[in-house]
């Protein structure tokens, strides 16, 4: 350059040095240089959209591969790493179609076809995504990368032999791909091969002794499997590696919570922010959080929904001692839940949630998220039993739903809900099958009613085809947006069995005897997801058990209580 200081190619080597030993600002400066010699010097701006993506500047990288595509337009490799470009800032749509000009320009473009998979997978197409991912090793059949994303949508899909089948893929073609034995692990998990999974996170941390992630989903696994001690270990061990992983400081915090050990397992959840999974439920104000402390006297305090409307149910059992000690509260919830909470909590002002004005908000002087209630007032929960119902439905419509009821016959009139409306593989352990409530229905002496939220019709047809028992569903209740409605049909009911659904935890604040069909080992197992009632019952099995004994002791308390019922 002293020779001759307008030597562009000279500047575009010295980038890629400047680059490879990890100098980007400097390299950024010789790209543009050559900018300013050559404007026209495709792999100039090439090159400068590589440096700016691979620190994070992903719209000003996309800029520089347009421009270069504006010189050079049948660039295959450019539109490729627009395509990742674009993906890492969540485009997918616009992602994918670059894939596809990369793929139009070079059909044996297998890293093309195999990061579009990803974005296919990314936006729940994930038939799409496989089929992009055999395109992919029909061209490079030796592409452990493909196999082991394959893997990932098929599990998604939830086929977990051929997920596993497609890992093992992955592993033969490169055995030290610890990612692969990490990801293998989950669907072994998820077919209850606990001790498989525990091996394959194993032989992951052979490959890579501080692999983070290996050891929160052996603790997942360890978990899943009773071996809480082991468990605990194996997050703090993720922790240690990664004192920032959020997933593994919120599933010790659960595990805490499951061994009672509430404190900490309530101050570990609030990493629950950090978790990218929670990263859409967050609100974002300018006023403070409430930390517990501050004084709420003559203060206004918000709190906010979040999660499901049947975590909010749980955590609305606290509202009423926020409300004491406060000067005026704010309830904000789901519009599903709102008549019902503006009924139970008079002293509480209760709104529909609207996130679009909170950071220009200035109604209140401290906010605070609803699943941080307990861990405010946790000397409270921990020895206060709730002796009444919590939740006041529409007494006038409680009489309706009676009234329907009685025509259905004399009684017991026992609600029932078995799955959830979301129901992925990772939660199915939680949810039940038809053939598991065997045992209940097998008492032709009940009226069973149905409070299942969606996707009911065929399983209440396949009940009755087997056990020969009418499941009765009133059409014209909307059972998973009319929440102040189930409130009051819940209320009618003389008992109420289900799975850890929204369901349980409305038919308990409303006081109906209610019986959760619970698995031992579950995450949710704690008291910010266990319903709160003044008649709840819990029936639990283990991860390796059937659900056998527990609807068999179901029914026989369900016996029990109607034989009471009468003498009373």
């Amino acid at each position: 350059l002293l020779l001759n200081p307008d030597y562009a190619e000279c500047y575009v080597h010295m980038g890629i040095a400047l680059g490879q030993q990890g100098k980007p600002k400097e390299a950024i400066e010789a790209y543009n240089k050559v900018l300013t010699i050559k404007p026209d010097y495709v792999d100039a701006y090439y090159n400068l959209g590589v440096i700016l993506e691979e620190q994070g500047k992903l719209e000003e990288a996309i800029k520089s591969y347009k421009q270069a595509l504006k010189i050079k337009p049948d660039y295959a490799e450019i539109y490729y790493n627009m395509g990742n470009a674009q993906k890492g800032k969540g485009d997918l749509d616009e992602a994918i179609k670059s894939y596809k000009q990369a793929i139009r320009i070079n059909s044996d473009y297998a890293e093309a076809y195999n990061n579009m998979g990803v974005a296919l997978k990314d936006k729940s197409n994930r038939d799409a995504a496989i089929d992009s991912y055999k395109q992919a090793l029909k061209i490079k059949p030796d592409y452990a990368e493909a196999y082991s994303n394959m893997g990932v949508a098929l599990q998604d899909k939830g086929d977990q032999d051929a997920a596993i089948d497609s890992y093992k893929q992955a592993i033969k073609i490169d055995p030290d791909n610890a990612e692969a034995y990490i990801n293998m692990g989950k669907p072994m998990q998820e077919k209850s091969d606990q001790d498989a999974a525990i091996d394959s996170y194993k032989r992951a941390l052979k490959i890579k002794p501080d692999y983070a992630a290996a050891y929160s989903n052996m603790g997942v696994a360890l978990q899943d499997k009773g071996d809480r001690d082991a468990a605990i270990d194996s997050y703090k061990q993720a922790i240690k590696i990664d004192p920032d992983n959020a997933k593994a400081h919120q599933n010790l915090g659960l595990l805490f919570l499951n061994t009672g050990r509430l404190k900490e397992g309530l101050d570990e959840n609030e990493w629950r922010w950090r978790n990218t999974d929670n990263l859409l439920d967050e609100r974002h104000f300018s006023l403070p959080l409430w930390d517990g402390i501050s004084s709420l006297e003559d203060k206004t305090i918000l709190v906010w929904g979040e999660q499901g409307p049947g975590d909010m149910i749980i955590w609305s059992s606290c509202v009423e001692k926020l409300s004491s000690i406060s000067g005026h509260c704010i309830l904000e919830c789901s519009e599903k839940l709102f008549s019902l909470f503006a009924r139970s909590f008079p002293d509480v002002e209760v709104k529909i949630a609207n996130s679009s004005l909170d950071a220009e908000r200035d109604d209140f002087d401290f906010h605070l998220p609803m699943g941080s209630l307990f861990r405010h007032f946790i000397d409270e929960i921990s020895t206060d039993h709730i002796t009444k119902a919590y939740l006041v439905p529409d007494p006038d419509r409680v009489n309706l739903w009676r009234e329907r009821l009685n025509v259905l016959g004399v009684g017991p009139f026992v609600g029932i809900s078995w799955k959830s409306p979301l129901m992925t593989s990772t939660r199915r352990p939680n949810y039940t099958e038809i053939s598991d409530w065997a045992p209940l229905f097998s008492n032709t002496s009940i009226n069973f009613i149905n409070l299942q939220s969606t996707d009911f019709a065929d399983d209440l047809t396949a009940i009755q085809d087997k056990f020969g028992i009418k499941v009765h569903n009133f059409d014209d209740l909307d059972h998973y947006n009319d929440l102040d409605n189930v409130a009051a049909l819940s209320a009618a009911l003389d008992a109420v069995v289900s799975v850890a659904t929204a369901v349980p935890t409305l038919t308990a604040a409303v006081g109906t005897p209610t019986k959760l069909a619970s698995w031992r080992q579950s995450p949710w197992n704690n008291i910010l997801f266990t319903p709160v009632g003044p008649h709840f019952d819990v029936f639990e099995r283990n991860t390796w058990d059937s659900w056998s004994n527990v609807f068999h002791s179901i029914a026989d308390d369900i016996l029990s209580y109607k034989i009471i019922r009468r003498e009373i």
